[in-house]
């Protein structure tokens, strides 16, 4: 069993690694505070080919598995862009999945280019207010009519729909008490933002001030029958072939902005003198920050498993959700030890552990609660009766 990256992997890990210097802390602390796109840093990310590394060379992608994807996205993390950096490109490496699966020909040649390119700008409209979770439960629909179909309802929680020009929308086109089972019935768009039917307001939140996220309003927004993914219906089912990969990209990043502010509470550790002695010499600051090292290094290893299995063509829900569930918490430890070890400073901006306390929450919350991965897992793995 070889744990060691290939030549091509560490390659990707160092140019993304070089990119990313260029784009320092104080930058991502400009971001933190005064908002903004960071436009720059993905238009960077693009002219590089890194937005279609996971996708399929004809359409002028990379052709590269989810663990080069992980990488990548671990890399930009870990350079202390957090998920800042991270959010602004995380939706081009798993969100087109759906129409790499089950789009036609011709969708293929007309929707990746322009995404892989930076051309486009695509937003998730999926979650909704009175759904979370339950996705089964949204309430928008689209409709047909004699030019495709027409789209009514709400999202929440969209990410860069301030900006995007594009949207990959699940919508109900068979009304629920009419299918099944609730699982379908659902239909999965890629069209238009169509501003004239749209209004995105977008949610002032407590991080990652630089990815917009937003409650998306959709009032009558004409989609022509091109746009439609696969069969009417089967949106939801879809979906599930983009579940995974993004819990180990997520993961990937947990880990990534974990070793970040480990690197930094472990510099401050050997700086900051207390008491006539550093304070990393002290077993309260070492052995806590020690213990974050084999969280994140433990995490790790389930990360590229489940990247591992899922690029050999082999089941892997179980260790996607492990590895997103042990990458948060891992993550989340560490950034908090981070902000401690600091004392009053890990209170200031100047900092930046601040900052990566705040956005690792992320990773506890999105896409899939703690709470239900461990439902997942005590029902999939373990065999237990659901529980919900």
């Amino acid at each position: 069993m070889d744990f060691s990256l290939t030549a091509e992997q560490q390659s990707i890990r160092d140019s993304i690694t070089k990119l990313c210097a260029k784009y320092d802390a104080d930058y991502w602390l400009r971001r933190d505070d005064e908002g903004g796109f960071p436009d720059d840093f993905v238009a960077d990310l693009a002219a590089g080919g890194w937005l279609g590394i996971a996708m399929p060379p004809e359409y002028g992608g990379s052709g590269l598995g989810v663990t080069e994807a992980a990488l990548m996205m671990q890399a930009i993390a870990q350079s202390g862009a957090g998920f800042s950096g991270a959010s602004a490109v995380h939706i081009n490496l798993f969100g087109p999945n759906p129409i790499v699966v089950h789009g036609t020909e011709e969708q293929k040649r007309r929707l990746l280019p322009p995404l892989i390119q930076g051309k486009d700008r695509t937003c998730f409209g999926v979650t909704e207010p009175n759904a979370g979770l339950n996705t089964a439960a949204i309430e928008t629909r689209a409709e047909r009519d004699n030019k495709g179909w027409v789209a009514h309802g709400r999202k929440l929680w969209t990410s860069t729909a301030q900006s995007a020009n594009k949207i990959l929308l699940l919508a109900r086109t068979t009304p629920r008490d009419k299918c099944r089972k609730s699982t379908d019935g659902l239909s999965l768009f890629y069209t238009d933002l169509d501003r004239r039917y749209v209004e995105v307001r977008e949610i002032h939140k407590m991080g990652r001030k630089a990815v917009d996220s937003n409650a998306v309003f959709i009032d009558g927004l004409p989609i022509p029958d091109e746009d439609l993914l696969g069969e009417e219906g089967r949106g939801f089912y879809y979906l599930l072939d983009g579940l995974n990969p993004e819990r180990v990209l997520v993961a990937a990043e947990a880990v990534g902005l974990g070793r970040a502010a480990l690197q930094r509470a472990t510099a401050y550790a050997k700086e900051r003198v207390v008491f006539g002695r550093p304070i990393g010499q002290n077993q309260a600051i070492q052995h806590p920050l020690a213990q974050s090292w084999a969280e994140l290094e433990a995490a790790n290893l389930m990360v590229f498993k489940a990247a591992a299995l899922y690029d050999s063509g082999q089941p892997c829900g179980a260790e996607a959700n492990a590895a997103k569930y042990l990458a948060a918490e891992a993550g989340y430890h560490a950034c908090e030890r981070a902000v401690l070890t600091h004392g009053g400073m890990g209170y200031a901006k100047e900092f930046h552990v601040e900052r990566y306390f705040r956005e690792i929450l992320v990773a506890r919350i999105a896409p899939v609660s703690r709470e239900m991965i461990l439902n997942y897992l005590g029902e999939r793995v373990l065999g237990l009766p659901k529980s919900y």
